[in-house]
């Protein structure tokens, strides 16, 4: 690539961000009828053009399968029928969804009786950069636009023609329903040179938010000049206390690995306190090793559990997205929550425990962005906790942290009313 392509390159980006900028000032003003509209007819135009996404997703796949990217990540770039129902399933849900933006909240009356609130406006402009799963793009899109927002969107390049596919119907419905077009933008290039000039337009872009994997996310935060919440890996992990049930600890820990594996919120690392380890654990293991998992376990698992091979260092801040788990024996919950801190990412943790002080204490020591008590981790998860759609798990603690929802996507600003007050 020339210079002058690189500077054509720079200028048709900035171009474009600039476009969604003048876009996000009139999305902030838009009613929620008119953001339903555009919503309920990217559901229709998607539907009518099923067979031509449907392949342009297939050449995505079989381009993949050339260049040998791992079944796992083609997996998560397929749209099967159950993914595109699913997407045309949020759009629907999100329509459903109140509008935030314009709501006042945290009322107050101040001595002088002046009135002061919050009212929810949308963030501006959101970058969003991710990796395969094609659906994000209708899902980020969806989601931004309904809290107010323009999107700029750059998927990965193995979804390529998928997502400027999606892109194509979610932009003529906007032209269609009178939103507008650079509402949404999808870069028109797989050239990594395109992120790194977005990453520096802080006077056009608000928020980025990167979504994939460790190297993506190092990339944005150590590059972009404007703000980033993270969606990092998901090394989600459950700790068997010394009170766990046997059965309750084997479906729980058996849906949480083997339900989804190529997910966030899939269970990663087995922590089980030493008084559970002859009790309990091995039902666990038993079951999982049954089912096809291969698991890494310390000293003490391979001791408890003869299937079990030991882990190397590696394996207890690695995201497997496989059927692989790795395995642990804690002297107690200290212990497990000292594992945590040091190769956690601040996702998913739950406890299984019989003991309800233990719950307690695990709920307030344990920092992660979902913390729970006796159930699977895949509730960690927008719509299974109520916030109809999600944007992506946050790992970032400031702003918005785990579960990002339409409420994420809006910021507050401070309205005051008064009768001629003056501060004197």
């Amino acid at each position: 690539m020339t210079e002058q392509t690189n500077d054509q390159l720079a200028q048709e980006i900035r171009d474009l961000a600039a476009k969604a900028a003048l876009a996000s000032a009139r999305m902030g003003e838009l009613s929620t009828e008119r953001k339903n509209a555009w919503l309920a007819r990217t559901a229709e135009r998607l539907e009518a053009a099923r067979d031509r996404i449907m392949e342009a997703n297939a050449k995505d796949i079989a381009e993949a399968a050339d260049k040998g990217v791992p079944e796992t990540m083609r997996n998560r770039l397929g749209i099967s029928d159950g993914k595109w129902a699913d997407m045309l399933r949020g759009l629907h849900d999100v329509i459903a969804l109140p509008d935030p933006v314009g709501r006042i909240s945290n009322h107050s009356v101040r001595p002088n009786g002046l009135r002061v609130g919050q009212m929810a406006i949308p963030l501006g402009v959101i970058a969003m950069i991710y990796e395969a799963r094609p659906n994000v793009t209708v899902d980020a899109a969806a989601l931004c636009l309904k809290a107010g927002n323009a999107v700029i969107l750059r998927g990965g390049s193995e979804a390529f023609h998928s997502n400027q596919a999606l892109g194509e119907e979610l932009r003529a419905a906007a032209r269609d329903t009178g939103i507008p077009e650079d509402a949404i933008t999808l870069l028109p290039t797989t050239d990594r040179a395109a992120i790194d000039v977005m990453l520096k337009l802080n006077d056009s872009i608000d928020l980025v938010i990167p979504r994939g994997g460790a190297g993506l996310i190092r990339k944005v935060m150590a590059d972009s000049t404007i703000p980033v919440i993270a969606h990092d890996a998901g090394v989600c992990h459950i700790f068997l206390d010394e009170s766990a049930d046997v059965d309750m600890a084997v479906s729980i820990v058996h849906e949480s690995k083997m339900r989804q594996m190529p997910v966030c919120n899939g269970l990663e690392t087995l922590l089980c306190h030493a008084g559970a380890a002859e009790t309990v654990l091995p039902a666990v293991l038993k079951d999982l090793h049954e089912a096809g998992v291969e698991i890494r376990g310390c000293v003490r698992t391979v001791e408890v559990f003869g299937d079990a091979v030991a882990a190397a260092e590696a394996d207890w801040s690695e995201e497997f997205l496989a059927p692989i788990l790795a395995v642990k024996v804690v002297e107690n919950m200290d212990g497990a929550i000292d594992h945590i801190r040091n190769y956690g990412s601040d996702h998913t943790e739950i406890i299984i425990t019989g003991s309800y002080p233990n719950s307690q204490e695990w709920l307030r020591r344990v920092n992660s962005s979902t913390v729970g008590v006796n159930c699977s981790t895949g509730f960690s998860d927008g719509f299974q906790l109520g916030l109809g759609a999600e944007i992506g798990i946050s790992t970032s603690k400031l702003h918005a942290y785990g579960p990002m929802g339409l409420e994420g996507l809006t910021t507050r600003k401070f309205v005051l009313m008064g009768e001629g007050q003056l501060r004197g």
